[in-house]
């Protein structure tokens, strides 16, 4: 059964590398690049045309609707060669969808779940006795008013636009949008840098990027603003990685050895150095100077035993 099931998956897997896999991963690639490109601008205050942004949101409605039945072909030509019902949808995924894309994909579901985080007021993954640490400051006032202006350019199209169809369909993308900008300074909101009462440091940007420093890996931090140069994670030749909001960090981390992160498009890369921006930047430093001088309620466990 288990040789059925392999021969399945492997036939499977040969007739979805066809013509119409590759076109599905090509237009796919194209639209991260076109997600990427588009946040990127925002992020940094660029001022984005609206015919930019419909040329845009037609992409994606083109794109989304072809990746739709490209993934519904890949799942028949799977089931038809012996795969079951999940597995065929898993291959399936995996071969019309680039591992990018996926990831943009969860980085979406996630900033959407951060929406309803801070329509309840509630923040993701903060344990008790920890610092939560803001680092929205810098961009606040630039996000509300990307926001605005997506509004007003939604009501204008809407008004501008006589066709019925293009007009719905343009109106549910732009107030998708609309959603999706309020959902990333949510995200950054609810997700704030944390460090624990053992000096551990969570370093987060909403749902883009999470970076984990255990305690031990520690070795010093200081309040230090810097403004430099590059986008949301820049990393540099002597081993630093930059976390820059609003073009600015505030605090820089020494570490005992390298840590490795993951970039919001998958890509990997290790540091020993850490620059990021809070908005307190001496309570964060004093959080983590308290817990490498404190020894931890294990270490103190084990001493008593």
């Amino acid at each position: 059964m288990n040789g059925m099931s392999r021969m399945g998956g492997t036939k499977g897997t040969s007739r979805m590398s066809g013509p119409g896999a590759r076109v599905a991963r090509w237009g796919l690639g194209a639209l991260a690049v076109a997600e990427v490109t588009l946040l990127v601008c925002l992020l940094s205050g660029v001022r984005i045309p609206g015919a930019v942004l419909v040329a845009a949101e037609v992409l994606v409605a083109s794109v989304v609707g072809f990746k739709c039945v490209a993934v519904e072909r890949l799942r028949r030509a799977a089931r038809r060669a012996g795969a079951g019902r999940r597995a065929a949808l898993g291959a399936a995924l995996r071969t019309a969808v680039p591992e990018r894309v996926r990831l943009l994909l969860a980085h979406e579901l996630r900033t959407l779940h951060s929406l309803g985080l801070w329509v309840s007021r509630r923040r993701h993954a903060v344990p008790k006795g920890a610092l939560a640490a803001a680092y929205t400051g810098p961009q606040t006032a630039m996000m509300y008013g990307l926001i605005f202006v997506a509004v007003v350019e939604t009501v204008v199209l809407a008004l501008v636009i006589p066709w019925p169809v293009v007009h719905a369909v343009l109106l549910v993308l732009d107030v998708y949008g609309v959603v999706l900008a309020l959902a990333l300074h949510a995200s950054c909101v609810t997700r704030p840098h944390v460090v624990d009462s053992d000096g551990a440091l969570r370093l987060r940007y909403g749902a883009l990027f999470d970076l984990r420093v255990p305690a031990g890996a520690v070795a010093s931090a200081r309040v230090d603003r810097r403004f430099p140069e590059g986008g949301l994670v820049h990393v540099g030749t002597e081993g630093t990685l930059d976390l820059i909001v609003g073009g600015q960090t505030t605090v820089t981390v020494e570490l005992a050895g390298p840590v490795e992160f993951v970039r919001p498009l998958g890509k990997r890369g290790s540091a020993r150095t850490v620059r990021f921006h809070a908005d307190d930047p001496g309570a964060v430093v004093e959080a983590l100077t308290r817990g490498r001088e404190e020894p931890s309620p294990s270490a103190d466990r084990l001493g008593r035993v």
